[in-house]
């Protein structure tokens, strides 16, 4: 329950702190519609993990639909492509749930052949191989990443999405208050200029303060969920870079779309189940 009052007392404090900025503040809708996706979002994963595996297959499997949805319309891929991840979305958390057994070196060779397969049977020799990479990318970045939803047991996977949550705010004020001059104020990559040291500065000690308060603090499981602030956000800005576009989509209010505000939830749950599995 310890999650629940965290989240709870978090939304209230930034509830009151959003809805008292003064008119004069350039980002102030921007941040009211930032916390009202948060305060329906919050309820909508916690309540999922909380279910249990079940919970976390239909979350995971929802999440993955829509993202990879997101990521077709991007990458200029095919039908047969999305199917391909589409089936993945599902399957892939669907073992985790009942045979995470099967999870291993056996599924990796799958997910190669699933990802050529559609180029390989059109014997498209134009886009195959650029297809095929960008779908095998995807199965790893989207489908195999939510799988942690599952394998990580509610309490972990809880806890990673709150310590995301909360970092991406620390990122967000670090930057604001350390980030306009002195060398925090370097960019972390040319992929996206505003993210500077200053926000990883400040996305560590969010990210910490997150996991301590709900007692899931380790080292490791810091420094994956710190690696995944900084690292998912710097991918999707690569993957929206070459496909020219500003954003994954315009349907999620204040971010854009799913795969702007899962970005880094999924590189940090990969890094996770890699230090704690």
């Amino acid at each position: 329950m310890s999650a629940v009052v965290v989240v709870a007392g978090t939304l209230g404090v930034s509830g009151v702190a959003v809805a008292s900025l003064p008119a004069k503040v350039r980002m102030r809708a921007e941040l009211r519609r930032r916390w009202r996706t948060w305060a329906l979002a919050a309820p909508v994963y916690l309540g999922a993990l909380y279910l249990g595996a079940a919970g976390a297959f239909a979350l995971a499997a929802a999440l993955g639909l829509i993202a990879v949805a997101e990521y077709v319309r991007m990458t200029d891929l095919t039908r047969t492509d999305f199917a391909v991840l589409a089936a993945g979305s599902v399957a892939l958390p669907v073992l985790a749930w009942q045979a995470p057994d099967l999870l291993d070196l056996r599924s990796a060779a799958l997910l190669l052949l699933a990802a050529a397969l559609p180029s390989l049977l059109s014997g498209d020799s134009e886009r195959g191989f650029t297809r095929t990479a960008r779908t095998l990318f995807a199965l790893l970045w989207i489908p195999v990443a939510l799988t942690g939803l599952v394998a990580l047991g509610h309490r972990t996977a809880i806890a990673v999405g709150l310590a995301v949550a909360l970092g991406d705010v620390g990122a967000w004020c670090g930057g604001t208050a350390l980030g306009r001059r002195g060398p925090l104020a370097r960019p972390l990559s040319a992929l996206s200029p505003n993210k500077t040291w200053a926000g990883v500065l400040g996305a560590a000690a969010a990210t910490a303060l997150a996991l301590w308060a709900v007692g899931s603090f380790t080292p490791a499981l810091w420094a994956a969920v710190l690696l995944g602030c900084v690292c998912g956000d710097l991918i999707e800005s690569m993957v929206k870079r070459e496909a020219g576009v500003k954003d994954a989509g315009s349907w999620l209010p204040g971010f854009g779309g799913l795969l702007d505000r899962i970005d880094s939830l999924l590189v940090a749950l990969l890094l996770a189940m890699a230090v704690t599995l």
